[in-house]
C-alpha cells in the first residue's frame, strides 16, 4: 500500500505560534489556500480511501481534498496529534520562559514530554494500529491519509529504525506530503512541497 501523508493547513494556532496538541483551532486563511493547493495538485488522481484525524484542521484539508479525488473523508481517532498536555494553549514563547523543560524536549522529546503530555511511544503505537486497519481494507491501493507534523514525524522515526529523540529531525510543513510504501516503511518522498510555491509555510509547532 502507497500511503500519502498529508500535514494539515496551516491552523490559525499555527500562524500565532501556539501549541495545539488535542486542542481544536480551525485553518488559518492561509490553511485554506494551502489546502485548495493540495487539492489542484491532487486532482485527477485514484486513490481507494481517504482518511483523517477527527481535528477541525486535518479534517478541512481533508475535506478540501475529497472533490477532486471523489471520496468522502473517513474520520480515524487515532489519527490525532500528539497530546501536548500543560502546554496547549500556550505559545512557543510562553513555554520558553518557564525554563528549561521546551530546550530539553526539542532535545529529545521521548525521554522529556511535556507536563502531562502524551508519550511518544503512546503515539506512535496508535497511529501506527490506525495506519494497519487502513492498510487491511484498501485492497492494496494508495491511500490519502490527512494528520499532523508530530504524528508523521514518529511514524517517520518508526519505520526508519530512529529513536524517536529523533522526532525533529523531521520538519514537515504545513500541507506537505510524504510518501510511504507500507508495511515496509519504505519512505519515497519527504515534505513535498512543490504545490506550494505561492502559499508559504505556517510554523512548524504541533
Amino acid at each position: 500500500m502507497e500511503c500519502w501523508l498529508v500535514r494539515h493547513g496551516e491552523s490559525t494556532w499555527n500562524l500565532d505560534e501556539r501549541f495545539q496538541g488535542g486542542q481544536d483551532p480551525p485553518l488559518s486563511r492561509r490553511g485554506q489556500v494551502q489546502a485548495a493547493a493540495l487539492a489542484a495538485r491532487l486532482a485527477g488522481m485514484a486513490f481507494t480511501g481517504l482518511y483523517t484525524s477527527p481535528m477541525t484542521r486535518a479534517r478541512e484539508t481533508a475535506a478540501a481534498c475529497a472533490p477532486v479525488v471523489g471520496l468522502t473523508p473517513e474520520p480515524v481517532d487515532d489519527l490525532r496529534e500528539m497530546g501536548l498536555g500543560a502546554w496547549e494553549g500556550l505559545t512557543v514563547k510562553a513555554v520558553q520562559a518557564t525554563g528549561d523543560a521546551y530546550r530539553r524536549w526539542i532535545d529529545a522529546p521521548a525521554d522529556h514530554p511535556p507536563p502531562g503530555g502524551e508519550p511518544l511511544d503512546v503515539v506512535v503505537t496508535r497511529t501506527g494500529r490506525a495506519l494497519e486497519r487502513v492498510g487491511r481494507v484498501s485492497g492494496g491501493g494508495p491511500v490519502l491519509v490527512v494528520s499532523h507534523g508530530g504524528v508523521i514525524a514518529s511514524l517517520l522515526c518508526r519505520w526508519l529504525g530512529l529513536s524517536l529523540n529523533e522526532l525533529w529531525r523531521f520538519r514537515l510543513a504545513n500541507a506537505s506530503i510524504t510518501r510511504v510504501v507500507l508495511p515496509a516503511g519504505r519512505l519515497i518522498v519527504l515534505n513535498d512541497t512543490s504545490h506550494l510555491i505561492d502559499t508559504p509555510a505556517g510554523a512548524a509547532a504541533p
